[in-house]
């Protein structure tokens, strides 16, 4: 095919006509009205999908057979027929008249083509292949799932001058990168600013284009340098700007985060917030230890509790109860508690040869993980040198903690290579 010159027409009101009434006529008529043409179909008889849309008064169908004057204040021809005398006679008419007629018989006769078409968003993107209409839907196909995973950049850099951006709440997922969901990937993607925290999956921050500004607001154990009142005005700042702003966040940003309070925060300013949840460290990371937190005949429930609390006696109560009767117990920020926890369980009437599991940076490279009873969890902790982040598991269950560590969840090349531009580090 000689080279062609690709091109995206406003169709809105414009008098599009397609000659025959079989599946393919439907398809492009379909295709033309989504596009806001007004289309008129040219056929003796039709398939179902037209007399629909001619029934609900979507097009006009012009029964009989093709006339020159069906082309009159056309700006668009399709042809398809399956009859080659009329598919020539519509294209030559066409062509006497100086409009573009797209032939569905013969791609190599035919002087316009449709492309194989992927939308995201405002984002179009049309794919031919020198005729070969199954290579094109091939690369779109692997176009959208670029686009719809997060793959591509998908960033605008032509950003209207007044209105809102937007702030995205983004559960970044227990540590591996490769474990943030297809929809916080494509936040990302599309992001101006990214609020980053410390447990969040940064290796992602190497795909940022070089002038996505990366605000660092990580907290360590007892160490807040970043306020959360300032985190939150730095979100509403940058969206009043017109920005696409991420939050990025360690697991789910509504178990045990600040999620909500982020939203509140949003909404009070009038700034449209959405949010992607993210697989929580609570499940995932006991998991990648080997971990499940229930199991048949021997757990058939879970509560996930923050260590960051002081429990009343009642409280410790309540959840020793639950061990007796085979629940587990997933404690997340809880290694500074783990003695006082332990022993205020015990006291409470837990069975002291509690299997314990502590798994530190689950789902990432350092991922270890220490077993005890609930006699000794903390010494043991402490001899073995724990450290925050680290997710405990109190119950049966954590009798069944691999002893190694977990293989990674996914191979170094599940990650994008960063694109040309990016900022390695920030």
């Amino acid at each position: 095919m000689s080279p062609t010159y690709p091109l995206h027409l406003d169709l809105q009101g414009r008098r599009a006509v397609v000659v025959g009434g079989g599946p393919v006529a439907a398809r492009r008529a379909a295709g033309l009205l989504e596009a806001g043409a007004d289309v008129l179909l040219v056929a003796p008889r039709a398939c179902p999908e037209v007399a629909e849309l001619d029934a609900a008064g979507q097009l006009s169908w012009r029964r009989g057979r093709f006339a020159a004057t069906d082309l009159d204040g056309a700006w668009l021809v399709h042809t398809a027929t399956g009859v080659p005398r009329t598919d020539d006679a519509v294209a030559a008419e066409a062509a006497s008249r100086r409009l573009w007629c797209v032939r569905a018989d013969d791609a190599q006769r035919s002087r316009a083509w449709t492309p194989a078409v992927v939308r995201h968003d405002d984002v179009v993107v049309s794919v031919t292949a020198g005729g070969d209409p199954r290579r094109a839907a091939a690369v779109r196909d692997g176009v959208r799932l670029g686009l719809t995973s997060g793959a591509l950049p998908l960033r605008r850099h032509r950003r209207p001058g007044h209105g809102l951006g937007r702030v995205t709440l983004v559960g970044g997922g227990p540590g591996d990168a490769s474990l943030i969901t297809l929809a916080g990937r494509r936040a990302l993607a599309e992001a101006d600013v990214v609020v980053v925290d410390r447990l969040a999956p940064r290796d992602l921050l190497a795909e940022l284009d070089a002038d996505v500004e990366v605000v660092d607001v990580g907290k360590a154990p007892d160490h807040h340098p970043v306020p959360q009142r300032e985190i939150e005005r730095v979100l509403v700042d940058r969206a009043l700007r017109g920005l696409r702003v991420v939050r990025l966040k360690g697991g789910d940003g509504y178990v045990f985060g600040r999620g909500a309070e982020e939203l509140a925060a949003c909404r009070a300013a009038g700034v449209p917030c959405d949010v992607v949840p993210g697989i929580t460290s609570a499940l995932a990371v006991p998991a990648a230890a080997g971990i499940p937190v229930t199991h048949r005949g021997t757990s058939r429930s879970v509560t996930v509790m923050t260590g960051h609390d002081v429990l009343a006696a009642d409280e410790l109560r309540d959840l020793a109860a639950q061990t007796r009767r085979g629940g587990t117990l997933v404690v997340l920020m809880g290694v500074s508690r783990l003695a006082e926890l332990a022993d205020g369980l015990v006291a409470q009437g837990a069975d002291p040869q509690l299997p314990v599991a502590v798994v530190e940076s689950g789902c990432t490279p350092q991922q270890r993980t220490t077993t005890a009873t609930l006699a000794d969890a903390a010494a043991t902790a402490q001899r073995r040198g724990v450290q925050a982040p680290a997710v405990l598991v109190i119950g049966a269950v954590a009798a069944m903690a691999r002893r190694h560590p977990a293989p990674r969840t996914g191979p170094a090349s599940a990650h994008a290579a960063p694109r040309p531009g990016a900022a390695a580090q920030r």
